[in-house]
């Protein structure tokens, strides 16, 4: 029998030796050495010596009798039965063959190593069950960082053995079919990487909440990544593009700052379970990410090696050590969740009302639950949570796994997207709102709420029970609509979700929708800081800390929201409107009332093509061309088309053209593409000298209807006339497609017009519409209605 197998000699074929987490690692350092991905060495104790010391002195036939009519529900009977069978396991002597085994190993690492007066040892659970497709085990057993010494690390080794039998593992292994002599447990000690005074976290080959597989999803904190793990954490978040990163390209879609307001970090013990705690974070390192774009772009490489390697999307665990500065993996194991949902099918839950928002925080699980508040604040007081109600914690780790089953929902003060409580959420099937901050302080026990995570990445707790509803659509019986339908996606948090919808691309991004929300504050407060209050100057400093300049902030964020939209939804099209702002628009974001000016009418004064072409506004709008030419040249998406809004006369057109080529956005060039929106009366009466300077018209029903009847469409007063099927309208909108056709370039439209009524867009259809874009809830309705109506118009 052996009791050692070392790291670099193990692969995947060894994961009944020493568990799917060791066998992993050793998979890696065996094959993927030498193709940038560092992993730590060291050594794995295996199964047969896990059996072994189980049936020594009749352990094993203890246990079992112990667990054997456990009813794992009973959280107190679980929790009495676990207790007592981690007891004998910790007290349990190591056969002399294991434990003399285990010291020669050690003393071999430590010799191996270049600093063996200091080193220590991560000593981690791999179990046989463990790491599987169809199952995590995330979490299930312990871990211990920073362990020195070998009595230690035998005590550590005891102590793996024991987790086992935690209470979560034992209710996991019941909820999941498996029996407790199919899992058998292998320890691994592998040399500490110095992440306690640098960074660590979590990384998906895909995104975990919409399993859109075209991305890495990253996460990161200060300190040893067990932190992030278990929730206590909320890290900074990153996404980035495989495409751009297999091109050599920019490849960064998104960075969000997290909270990071503690960092696990070494203290002065070396022994199992007092050799790290938690330690606050400076207000300054807070508010700045951990990473720098270069170490995020490595991050993307290495995980999309690893996904190429085992053929499946990974969930890895990384750490940048602190002294050497370089990048490690510390495990890998396959994403059990997102990967598997079904992909003829799409789920979508819909709120159909709103109540007071109570709580917000990171949106888990792209469902909706509803019940009564249940504030538990220790893993003790799990006897008194009922099944169907809403759990509120100020974290959830893995413990809590034997009641998360029967909650209608769970609701945390701490924890990012990637932390253990999050995928066993996810495997659950059950919505969780993690790193809200203060939902213990605000929901109390009995309150009727409402948890939704189906609208953004962003998860909200409604006061009350509210109306909601899953729809299900069975993509593979979708008939041929007669157009091409496009989508209106106004913000980029859920574009990776919508693009699993039905769809021929974008047809209306509202680059105003991306400012106000990736943003935030007004352009020429970002490009005058010196003219700025005092105060005003110091809070933009503060929110912009994170780029160089306030200026490159604004053209990274913008650019971020251009690439995530355009990386969900390629090779489709992706037609970006230019900002659309109304001056009392501009006026609400951050500084915006130092700049703007007040008009008695804002939907037709100073907007659209004439903002671009003013002096007052040049150079904000030349920010806004660097983003997008950054998101095309640099990045590589060339799906990016850009919308020409509010186009007054043909001169604007011209001015328009020429100064986006001055910004080196060329119609033409790299297959740049420029379209009008076509919304004004002068648009159709004039349409083929307007034609002249643009590759289609993208029609706005909305405005065109309100200019044509020359009514607000936002009075009350006058709202009864507005519809865009009235003749005027209809005429300007044929005058528009027949000019398109006629020429030969793109006609779409983009409103709600062809949702609303069924019989405008069957009049549209009839007239030649090459498209129609649509809000992502309407598409697949639209799609079947207009199916229908070209079923019936087919038939004799």
């Amino acid at each position: 029998m052996t009791n050692i197998a070392w790291f670099e000699s193990l692969g995947m074929d060894d994961v009944a030796v020493v568990g799917g987490k060791n066998a992993s690692l050793g998979e890696m350092i065996s094959h993927l050495s030498g193709l940038g991905v560092r992993v730590p060495g060291g050594f794995a104790t295996t199964a047969d010596a896990y059996r072994s010391f189980l049936r020594h002195d009749g352990l094993e036939r203890r246990i079992r009798d112990a667990v054997q009519d456990l009813d794992t529900d009973d959280v107190v009977a679980l929790a009495r039965v676990g207790s007592a069978v981690r007891g004998w396991i910790e007290s349990q002597p190591f056969p002399a063959d294991l434990e003399r085994d285990v010291r020669d190993a050690y003393d071999d690492l430590v010799a191996r190593d270049a600093d063996p007066e200091a080193v220590t040892w991560a000593v981690r659970s791999s179990a046989t069950a463990e790491d599987l497709p169809e199952a995590s085990f995330a979490g299930q057993q312990e871990t211990f960082l920073n362990v020195g010494g070998i009595d230690n690390v035998l005590q550590a080794i005891r102590a793996v053995f024991a987790s086992l039998y935690n209470d979560r593992a034992i209710a996991y292994r019941v909820h999941h079919g498996f029996e407790d002599v199919d899992v058998a447990l292998s320890a691994g000690v592998q040399r500490m990487v110095r992440s306690d005074i640098g960074t660590a976290g979590v990384m998906f080959t895909l995104d975990t909440e919409s399993g859109f597989d075209g991305a890495v999803f990253i996460t990161s904190a200060y300190g040893l990544g067990e932190g992030v793990v278990q929730g206590a954490v909320n890290p900074d978040e990153f996404y980035v593009s495989k495409t751009a990163l297999q091109a050599g390209r920019p490849a960064i879609l998104k960075r969000s700052v997290g909270e990071k307001a503690i960092a696990m970090r070494y203290t002065r013990g070396r022994q199992a379970g007092a050799s790290t705690d938690f330690f606050d974070v400076d207000e300054d390192d807070r508010i700045r990410l951990s990473l720098t774009d270069a170490e995020v772009e490595e991050l993307g490489r290495i995980a999309m090696t690893i996904e190429a390697h085992y053929g499946r999307p990974m969930d890895i665990e990384w750490g940048r050590d602190g002294v050497d500065g370089l990048l490690y993996v510390l495990q890998a194991r396959p994403e059990t969740v997102a990967s598997r949902v079904e992909g003829g099918t799409t789920r979508r839950y819909v709120l159909h009302e709103r109540g007071a928002i109570l709580v917000s925080g990171r949106a888990i699980g792209q469902r909706i639950g509803a019940g009564p508040v249940r504030v538990l604040d220790d893993v003790s007081q799990m006897a008194q949570f009922q099944e169907g109600e809403v759990l509120v914690a100020d974290m959830t780790d893995p413990d809590w796994e034997p009641i998360m089953k029967r909650a209608a929902a769970i609701v945390t003060n701490r924890g990012g997207r990637t932390c253990h409580a999050a995928i066993i959420a996810r495997e659950l099937g059950i919505p969780a709102i993690v790193g809200t901050g203060d939902a213990t302080k605000i929901l109390t026990d009995g309150r009727e709420v409402t948890v939704s995570c189906a609208e953004s990445d962003t998860g909200e707790v409604f006061d009350g029970i509210l109306r909601f509803e899953e729809e299900v659509t069975e993509l593979a019986t979708m008939p041929t609509a007669p157009v091409k339908i496009m989508m209106n996606v106004g913000t980029p948090d859920q574009a990776f979700s919508f693009s699993r919808l039905p769809h021929a691309g974008v047809g209306l991004a509202r680059l105003e929708f991306i400012i106000n929300r990736q943003v935030g504050i007004h352009p020429r407060a970002l490009l005058e800081p010196e003219a700025l209050p005092e105060d005003i100057a110091s809070e933009v400093a503060r929110r912009t800390v994170t780029a160089e300049t306030p200026k490159d902030f604004f053209i990274r964020r913008v650019a971020e929201g251009v690439s995530t939209i355009a990386a969900a939804f390629a090779p489709e099209p992706v037609i970006v409107r230019l900002s659309d702002f109304k001056s009392n628009e501009y006026a609400n974001l951050y500084a915006g009332d130092l700049f703007e000016p007040e008009e008695e009418n804002p939907m037709i004064g100073y907007r659209g093509a004439s903002r671009y072409l003013s002096a007052d506004f040049r150079a904000c709008f030349d920010m806004e061309c660097e983003a997008l030419r950054f998101v095309r040249d640099e990045m590589g998406f060339d799906n990016v088309k850009l919308m020409v809004p509010f186009v007054r006369t043909v001169a604007e057109a011209e001015g328009v053209i020429e100064l986006l080529a001055e910004n080196g956005l060329v119609r033409g060039e790299n297959g740049l593409e420029v379209v009008m929106m076509c919304e004004l009366p002068s648009n159709a009466v004039l349409a083929d000298d307007f034609l002249a300077h643009f590759d289609g018209f993208s029609i706005g029903s909305n405005d065109m209807t309100q200019l044509t009847l020359g009514l607000d469409r936002d009075s009350s007063l006058v709202a009864g006339t507005f519809d865009e099927r009235d003749p005027a309208v209809l005429r300007m909108l044929s005058l528009a497609i027949e000019a398109c056709r006629r020429h030969g370039k793109y006609v779409g439209i983009c409103g709600q017009g062809p949702s609303d009524h069924p019989d405008f867009a069957a009049w549209l259809v009839d007239q030649g519409i090459e498209s129609v874009s649509l809000n992502p809830d309407t598409v697949v309705d639209t799609w079947l209605a207009l199916s229908r109506g070209a079923s019936a118009t087919a038939t004799p």
